[in-house]
């Protein structure tokens, strides 16, 4: 399958009539946070697949479209933030947000906070673990604490998530939050049994869900 990940950028050439053309073979797309609701309800309308997201730490609650509607959330786009979805086979955890660095925050958690979300999602990954069906790929918007994270307190990342990994053992985590601009930085590292992946701001994957393998 070929999945489309996205985060905290809308890409000019995504937000056109080019993502037809480019991204036809699609089968699912994947939201990171930090993303417009106008942009993922474009992408799910212009390439008519699943899309998922999280949310990022400057995703507004409530967001003004270009009709002056008010919205809540993506139309059309499956908002998994602290849920656990199957899409066309493929099992999603999601969990949106990041550390929190300012008081009044929106989407933004303390490590004590984190963790009693990653809790509620517990019995329905055990549950999908006796069935032995694995974790395909959990999407976050902040990477772990010290992969791919950075020194300021607003890029750290959640040190409570080494623990999910070390758990429920995902074959994939996607995320955003930290912007690739130095040539030098890693966007692929290997954490014991999942492959962690900066996706930022986008990345096209192709994974087999049968072997978990991915290119």
């Amino acid at each position: 399958m070929k999945l489309l990940a996205l985060s905290d950028e809308v890409v000019p050439f995504i937000y056109s009539g080019q993502i037809k053309e480019r991204y036809a073979d699609v089968d699912i797309v994947i939201g990171c946070g930090d993303l417009p609701y106008y942009y993922l309800e474009f992408v799910v309308s212009m390439l008519d697949v699943p899309l998922v997201y999280v949310h990022g730490n400057h995703d507004h609650r409530r967001q003004r479209m270009s009709n002056d509607r008010i919205a809540t959330h993506a139309e059309g786009c499956i908002d998994i933030d602290g849920r656990v979805e199957t899409v066309k086979g493929i099992n999603f955890a999601g969990l949106g947000g990041s550390i929190r660095y300012r008081p009044d925050g929106t989407h933004q958690y303390t490590e004590g906070q984190m963790r009693r979300r990653m809790l509620r999602q517990a019995p329905m990954l055990l549950g999908q673990r006796l069935r032995a069906k694995p974790l395909d790929i959990l999407a976050t918007h902040s990477p772990p604490f010290g992969i791919h994270d950075g020194n300021d307190r607003a890029h750290t990342g959640f040190k409570s998530f080494l623990n999910y990994l070390d758990i429920f053992q995902p074959r994939l985590m996607l995320h955003g939050h930290i912007h690739l601009y130095r040539e030098k930085a890693q966007p692929i590292t290997q954490y014991k049994q999942t492959t962690i992946i900066n996706i930022f701001p986008y990345r096209l994957i192709s994974y087999d869900p049968h072997t978990g393998q991915f290119a």
